[in-house]
């Protein structure tokens, strides 16, 4: 079978084309719908409003956020799998690869789609405002930038954004919900942050009397309080220290070290606080994963999370978003390149940024930055049922489960302000533990009266406490998983798809590897079925593990 990829030019006429399903975003999720329902014969559409595949699980974030791995089944665990055949990890005793490369990633999730001949449509971007036709209750038909037109009986959106979603009318909010809303203990603005944040006092003005930059002067807020403060976005950046595959970090154009005067300060403060300088690794938190490199992330009071930039990110215009994502390239490439060569960070801590840079075998068209940005948050979609705080705490079965869910309640923070003592203070993060968790059916579907043959895996329907711990790329791949079986289901009884038969779905998820209880024995029977399916030989090649990554 092959894998048809339609590289359209802005401007050219299109003819009208029609499929079963339409999947708009090509994210982890959006390649589960799309595969899990051409396995179910459905004729299926994947369209990309770029040309990366993947999402984040290709666009950087290797160090994959597992939770509880038990209660990781289905084509999610189906594709860590496949990772490990790709690494031929056999050789180590080993079969899964929790952390592939994002090369490695998005090829995989490219063969994922050649399989089953999903058709992907690269660089279709939904027209903006007016994209989506509907008659009544039921989309009909989506429009292109490009002027490419799609027919389907479903859709699903897939994306970060919930562009299709919003444009259906389908409701939704961001930001964060006060605790009374749904009775969250942790909801809203928190009254103390402990995680990610200053371990030591640091002024929030200069000896000039102004405000640092990358300080908001804006109030804090009244603990417990709803706003549309969003959780701060990054680039999982893949770096290297194996010289022969290492790129020096990037100037940025616009580069200002002054605009890191609180880092500098940050710097000098913990070194009597800890005695020595900071490690690279406690100021941007390493996963190691294979072939020499690591997967870059946030850490402690100032780091890679471009905290209190992307507020106007969900609902903004194209241009809007456009502007902020370079932005956050234009703050992080700036913060690798002041680590790596300002006088004021310690000599220690800039030899060792030094002795990493960018990889230069992973992004090729993107001078190996990441080409996706991290939007841990944007829209929500809110539905008949809205899972919140208790799902994940003290009503964590459901009778209409589809998936699991262990991750802690993780919530980056959303802003950076001057405390009542004139020091700077993060706010917002969240770091709770929690039980596996059952994840309902219900998340998926918007209100019947609102559209009956749309999906949403991604921006699915929960409180921002909620989603903190289910928005997890494994989770978006197991609830991909069973939007596709869920789209073929009412394909082939022509209902809604509020209407499917639930105990249909979940024997097709069942069989298909699915976990629906915390227990090794659960976790045991979808690997088997996942091996069976995968019974050929693996592939052979060098192992991936045989460079340096050193902490």
């Amino acid at each position: 079978m092959k894998l048809s990829i339609l590289l359209l030019a802005a401007g050219s006429l299109f003819a009208q084309q029609s499929f079963d399903l339409v999947v708009y975003g090509g994210t982890a999720g959006g390649v589960a719908t799309a595969v899990s329902a051409a396995r179910q014969g459905l004729k299926v559409a994947l369209l990309e409003p770029r040309n990366q595949i993947g999402g984040m699980v290709s666009g950087g974030l290797s160090g994959t956020d597992m939770g509880k791995k038990e209660v990781i089944g289905g084509m999610a665990l189906e594709f860590y799998y496949r990772a490990g055949q790709r690494y031929s990890l056999n050789r180590h005793l080993q079969e899964i690869a929790w952390m592939p490369e994002p090369k490695v990633a998005e090829s995989l999730f490219r063969d994922w789609m050649t399989e089953v001949d999903v058709t992907l449509f690269e660089n279709h971007r939904l027209k903006e405002q007016t994209g989506v036709l509907k008659q009544g209750n039921r989309i009909t038909e989506i429009v292109m930038e490009n002027g490419a037109r799609f027919r389907a009986r479903f859709f699903a959106d897939s994306s970060y954004e919930g562009d299709l979603m919003a444009q259906a009318k389908v409701s939704y909010t961001f930001g964060r919900e006060g605790i009374s809303q749904y009775n969250e203990s942790l909801a809203g603005v928190r009254a103390h942050t402990e995680s990610h944040q200053f371990a030591v006092d640091v002024p929030a003005r200069g000896k000039d009397g102004k405000v640092l930059p990358e300080i908001s002067t804006e109030p804090r807020g009244i603990p417990g309080s709803a706003d549309k403060r969003i959780q701060a976005y990054n680039f999982r950046v893949i770096a290297t220290n194996v010289p022969e595959n290492r790129i020096p970090w990037p100037k940025p154009a616009n580069y200002d070290p002054k605009r890191y005067e609180l880092l500098a300060l940050h710097l000098e403060a913990m070194l009597p606080y800890l005695g020595r300088p900071m490690t690279f690794n406690e100021v941007s938190l390493m996963r190691i994963i294979p072939n020499g490199k690591v997967d870059l992330n946030n850490r402690n009071g100032f780091s890679t999370d471009f905290i209190g930039r992307n507020y106007e990110y969900p609902d903004g215009s194209y241009a809007v978003r456009a502007r902020i994502w370079q932005d956050h390239v234009d703050y992080q490439q700036g913060f690798y390149y002041f680590l790596a060569n300002d006088p004021r960070v310690p000599q220690s801590l800039q030899n060792e940024v030094r002795s990493y840079g960018l990889a230069m075998d992973e992004y090729l068209a993107t001078n190996h930055w990441p080409n996706q940005l991290y939007v841990r948050e944007a829209r929500r979609m809110v539905s008949d049922f809205v899972a919140s705080q208790k799902d994940l705490q003290t009503d964590r079965t459901k009778t209409d489960v589809i998936g699991m869910g262990s991750y802690n309640s993780d919530s980056h923070n959303v802003q950076r302000f001057i405390n009542d003592r004139g020091f700077v203070e993060n706010e917002g993060d969240v770091q709770v533990p929690v039980q596996p968790y059952q994840i309902p059916y219900r998340v998926l579907v918007p209100k019947k009266s609102e559209a009956t043959n749309l999906l949403v895996p991604v921006c699915f329907s929960s409180s921002h406490i909620a989603y903190s711990s289910m928005r997890m790329e494994p989770q978006y791949m197991i609830l991909g998983h069973a939007a596709g079986i869920a789209a073929a289901l009412a394909a082939k009884a022509n209902s809604a798809i509020q209407d499917i038969s639930i105990s249909d779905l979940q024997r097709q998820l069942r069989e298909e590897g699915a976990v629906f209880e915390y227990s090794i024995e659960d976790n045991n029977k979808a690997l088997a079925q996942i091996r069976k399916r995968y019974a050929a030989p693996a592939r052979t090649g060098p192992s991936p593990w045989g460079r340096s990554a050193k902490k």
